[in-house]
């Protein structure tokens, strides 16, 4: 109820006022059933504006950071996210993760739309990056179709490190839905889960018109920061 209330009548209106959201490609969202929504990551409001444009509830898979933030802002992050059908997702690898995926599971078998970031995380330079097989192994698990989802200018709405969001118009590209019935007899082998992950970041590309890098969005981030930590101590010392 929470959750039509701020779709239908408080945030939903609210943001395509100010953001005027275009999409394409909404009627392959099926009316029934279950589906993956796989999508490209580049801000923050990614889990806000494609939810809206899909009429269906969307439950999101959502790192667990946002839900274990401390103080009154901790609390109304934490709030904001279960409000809006997002659970919480361990990226830390091994059974934590498969428990979050399992999680998603439970979901598709409910017959829901669940959303995912096959890259794990945002994007930390535009690109669009390897992604993760967490979403081979839902699809092939639960055997659902996947539909590739393209996010179209939300990292110059709120890029990273950008808390209040600027007003530009944003776009929600829905691809056709990926049948990967020819794998379901394998959905345990690392190679099979590695070529439907591929495919689907594959098209995924193909809509968002990304340049696609092969390597994890983590690892970028993490040696970008590196790389920011070896400028700063590079500097030179201001003039006294």
């Amino acid at each position: 109820m929470v959750y039509w209330i701020l779709k239908q009548i408080f945030i939903g209106p609210l943001v395509k006022l100010l953001f005027r959201p275009w999409t394409k490609g909404t009627a392959n969202v099926p009316s029934t059933g279950a589906a993956i929504l796989a999508s490209n990551h580049l801000s923050f409001s990614d889990s806000i504006f494609l939810p809206l444009m899909v009429r269906r509830p969307v439950v999101f898979l959502a790192k667990q950071e946002y839900f274990t933030g401390h103080g009154l802002k901790g609390w109304l992050t934490a709030a904001f996210f279960r409000y809006t059908n997002q659970l919480p997702m361990d990226r830390s690898g091994g059974e934590a993760s498969a428990a979050s995926l399992e999680t998603g599971a439970h979901v598709l078998r409910s017959g829901g739309l669940l959303g995912i970031y096959p890259e794990g995380t945002r994007s930390p330079d535009g690109r669009l990056h390897r992604g993760k097989v967490g979403v081979a192994r839902l699809a092939l698990e639960t055997r659902v179709p996947v539909l590739p989802v393209a996010m179209i200018g939300t990292e110059k709405v709120q890029p990273i490190g950008q808390r209040l969001p600027s007003i530009r118009r944003v776009g929600v590209i829905i691809g056709q839905p990926m049948d990967f019935s020819e794998f379901y007899d394998r959905a345990e082998d690392r190679n099979v889960q590695r070529e439907v992950t591929d495919r689907i970041m594959r098209q995924i590309q193909q809509l968002s018109a990304q340049e696609y890098v092969n390597m994890y969005a983590a690892d970028v981030k993490a040696r970008l920061a590196e790389e920011a930590a070896q400028r700063r101590t590079e500097r030179p010392p201001a003039d006294s």
